[in-house]
């Protein structure tokens, strides 16, 4: 008994240490996703970049996440999460002097794919975390280590201010110090130990798929990804919506578009925590619904009424002014973020022994949406005229989702309900 008790508190007193690290880590990687959201803006002007080349772009360090995620969290149940988290970061300091000295666009987009080692250190910190901590606090330390994301948005404010105080190249520069300073923080504040390693893991894939012979473990995947992939792709497409629809600068729409990213992303500590007290799938429902009447308003466009009177035609202008529209952006970032964090704590809590390659699944689920969303939103913005289009399209997602995912927990229900009748 004593035993047990002096395990838990070394687990606890871990846990302490690791998870700081793993988050600031995660701050920073995540940070890599948007680096090119708003610096990319620069770059167009200076290589005079065609809209497909700005696109690609933008969208490799997502594309690399989602190809680099599954055999990141297999390499790291294989040789530790640590080993994992410490090559990634490596990676990415790469990256940044990379991006320090070329001058051609091919150089640019090798260094926006190698940003998708990001997606390589989620993976691997989750299973960093999750190994050190209990299953009565999983949503929580799950939540705390998404909020991480927040980097995503920090992006939207510092990269203008290194722009106007140096120019958009001491970005990268201040990246390439920071992760430098966590390499040496994790090497000198962690020991191999923390990081439970099975050199006899499986790493063949197609074994590890057949192993998820449950139905449910697909499904849940794929609402995490319709999710969390549809929260990466409006955070990347929101700085141009905002200077566009409200005719203000870039730098103006990406400080806005930080009061999406970064609630949203610290929601998913309140939704891991919430699932921890009250279950996943109430909390899961309940934030989508918030999700579908935010969206549901921000889907009308700007419109004119013209009402036929006696005398004259009356002209009655319909449009959101931005105060109220960013106020739903802000609520439809924490109900993305707390569905996000409660349905992680549920497919991680489900299938924990497989933690690292389900986390890698998770990724490449979100990372393939949000690759493919951003494409579908400009071409709808071209084909409809309408830039209140990308709304639409995330309500019909969102709608789908949730009525799956109600008629899924109905099914369980049932079944438990059942078994327990026999």
């Amino acid at each position: 008994m004593r035993i047990d008790s002096d395990r838990e508190g070394d687990r606890q007193a871990s846990l302490a240490v690791v998870l700081p690290l793993a988050v600031a880590g995660f701050i920073v990687a995540a940070g890599c996703w948007t680096l090119f959201a708003v610096a990319g803006v620069h770059l167009r002007g200076e290589l005079s970049l065609s809209s497909l080349q700005f696109g690609l772009l933008l969208a490799m360090p997502m594309a690399g996440s989602a190809l680099l995620a599954i055999p990141s969290g297999l390499a790291a149940q294989k040789f530790g999460a640590r080993t994992v988290m410490l090559t990634c970061l490596a990676g990415l300091a790469v990256c940044m002097v990379i991006l320090l000295t070329t001058d051609t666009f091919a150089g640019y987009l090798v260094a926006a794919s190698g940003l998708g080692l990001a997606g390589g250190f989620y993976t691997a910190g989750l299973q960093f975390v999750t190994s050190h901590c209990r299953l009565a606090h999983l949503g929580l330390v799950l939540g705390m280590f998404g909020a991480g994301v927040t980097g995503a948005g920090f992006n939207y404010y510092l990269v203008p201010l290194f722009h106007e105080a140096f120019s958009w190249h001491g970005v990268p520069l201040a990246y390439l110090i920071v992760l430098l300073l966590l390499l040496a923080l994790l090497m000198m504040l962690t020991e191999e130990g923390d990081a439970e390693a099975d050199p006899s893991a499986e790493m063949s894939i197609p074994v590890l798929v057949r192993r998820l012979h449950v139905a449910r473990a697909w499904q849940l995947c794929a609402f995490f990804g319709v999710i969390a992939g549809s929260f990466f792709a409006l955070a990347l497409w929101l700085p141009d919506y905002f200077s566009s629809q409200f005719d203000v600068g870039v730098e103006s729409g990406a400080r806005l578009s930080q009061w999406f990213v970064i609630p949203g992303a610290v929601a998913q500590v309140l939704g891991g925590g919430l699932s921890d007290r009250f279950g996943s799938a109430r909390v899961v429902s309940r934030s989508l619904v918030v999700c579908l009447v935010a969206l549901f308003v921000l889907s009308y466009p700007p419109m004119t009424l013209f009402v036929q009177g006696i005398d004259t035609v009356i002209e009655i202008e319909f449009s959101l002014p931005l105060l109220f529209e960013s106020a739903l952006i802000v609520i439809l970032g924490v109900a993305l973020g707390c569905s996000v964090g409660s349905l992680q704590r549920l497919v991680i809590g489900e299938h924990r022994p497989m933690a690292a390659f389900i986390a890698g699944l998770l990724l490449v689920s979100a990372g393939s949406v949000a690759f493919v969303l951003p494409v579908l939103f400009g071409a709808a913005n071209h084909w409809l005229g309408i830039r209140s289009t990308v709304f639409m399209i995330l309500f019909l997602l969102l709608v789908i989702c949730l009525l799956m995912f109600a008629r899924d927990n109905r099914r369980l229900e049932r079944e438990q309900f059942l078994h327990r009748g026999i």
